[in-house]
C-alpha cells in the first residue's frame, strides 16, 4: 500500500503523515507531497518518500501519484485558485489509477452559505464527479485559530460577529489523527464525516480565558461590517479580514457547529477541548 499526502510541508499534511508513522505505516509506504521539497528533509530522513507537487502544475501532479494506492488531498490554502487546482488533483489521481481520494472539507459543504464553503463544494463535487472513491472529512475550525491571539484577548478581549453562535472547533492534531484512521481502516468508502470537538460560543472562549488567566476578558460582539473595520485596523488584509468576519457570521447561523460525533468516534476518544488548549497554551 502507497499513501500519497499533498500538503505535507503545512501543518496539517505534515501531521498527517507523522500520525500515520505513529500507526505503524512503513514510512516506504508514505509519500509525502509538496512544493518546497527541502521542507521535507526531515521526513525524508526518517524514509518516507518525497516528492513535489504543485496543485498548478499538472505535470508534477502525475508524477507525484505515481503508484499511490490511496491519495490524501489536503485542501489548497489559496482561496479563488482552489476549484481550478482541484481539477488537476483530481484529473491526476485518475490518470494514476488512485484508490481512494480522501479530501479535507468543510462542515455542511454541500448546503453552506460560507464564502469558503462555496470551492469546497465544488471540489467535492469535482471529485464524486470523476468516479473516483472518494471520503470527505469536513474538518471544523481548528483551535489553534485562536490561541495565537490570547495575548491580544488578555489585552484587548475578545472581538467578533458570531452571537451566540458555537463553533467546533478542535486541534490540528486530532483532524489528522481521524485523517489517519480513515486512511488505515476499511468500510469508509463514499463516506462524509463532520468533524468537530466540544462546542463553544466566543463568549465561553472569554471567560475561559478569564477562568485561567485570573484576568477579566471580554467578548464584545459587533456587526460583521464593522468586525471587518476592526480586523483591517489590526492590520489583517482586507480580503482575509472579509473571509474571517463571514466565518463568524455563519457561526452565529449554526453552520460552524457540528452535530455528530466523528471525529470522536474515528480517533477513539473526546478530541482536545478549548480548555484544554489554553491551559497548554498560557
Amino acid at each position: 500500500m502507497s499513501i500519497a499526502v499533498t500538503g505535507a510541508t503545512g501543518h496539517l499534511g505534515r501531521l498527517i503523515v507523522t500520525s500515520l508513522l505513529d500507526r505503524g505505516v512503513p514510512a516506504t509506504e508514505i509519500v509525502a507531497l509538496g512544493r518546497d521539497t527541502d521542507r521535507l528533509a526531515d521526513l525524508a530522513a526518517r524514509g518516507v518518500t518525497v516528492r513535489r507537487a504543485d496543485y498548478d502544475d499538472p505535470d508534477s501532479l502525475r508524477t507525484a501519484f505515481d503508484g499511490a494506492d490511496k491519495l490524501m488531498f489536503v485542501s489548497g490554502s489559496e482561496v479563488g485558485r482552489r476549484v481550478a487546482q482541484a481539477r488537476n488533483v483530481v484529473a491526476a489521481a485518475k490518470e494514476a489509477g488512485v484508490d481512494l481520494v480522501v479530501y479535507t472539507s468543510i462542515p455542511k459543504a454541500d448546503t453552506s452559505s460560507l464564502i469558503l464553503a462555496t470551492e469546497h463544494r465544488a471540489t467535492e463535487q469535482e471529485i464524486t464527479a470523476s468516479g473516483l472513491p472518494y471520503v470527505f472529512l469536513r474538518n471544523g475550525w481548528y483551535l489553534e485559530n485562536y490561541l495565537p491571539q490570547l495575548p491580544t484577548y488578555l489585552e484587548h478581549g475578545v472581538f467578533g460577529a458570531a452571537g451566540d453562535g458555537r463553533f467546533s472547533a478542535a486541534a490540528r492534531a486530532d483532524f489528522a489523527e481521524a485523517a489517519a484512521a480513515v486512511l488505515t481502516g476499511d468500510g469508509h468508502t463514499n463516506k462524509v464525516y463532520e468533524l468537530g470537538g466540544a462546542p463553544f460560543t466566543l463568549a465561553e472562549l472569554a471567560a475561559e480565558l478569564s477562568r485561567q488567566s485570573g484576568r477579566d476578558v471580554s467578548y464584545t460582539d459587533l456587526p460583521a461590517e464593522k468586525y471587518v473595520e476592526v480586523l483591517v485596523g489590526a492590520g489583517v488584509p482586507q480580503v482575509f479580514a472579509e473571509v474571517l468576519a463571514d466565518g463568524d457570521r455563519g457561526a452565529a447561523e449554526g453552520e460552524l457547529y457540528v452535530e455528530r460525533d466523528d471525529l470522536a468516534r474515528l480517533i477513539g476518544r473526546a478530541p482536545v477541548t478549548l480548555a484544554d488548549a489554553i491551559r497548554a497554551a498560557l
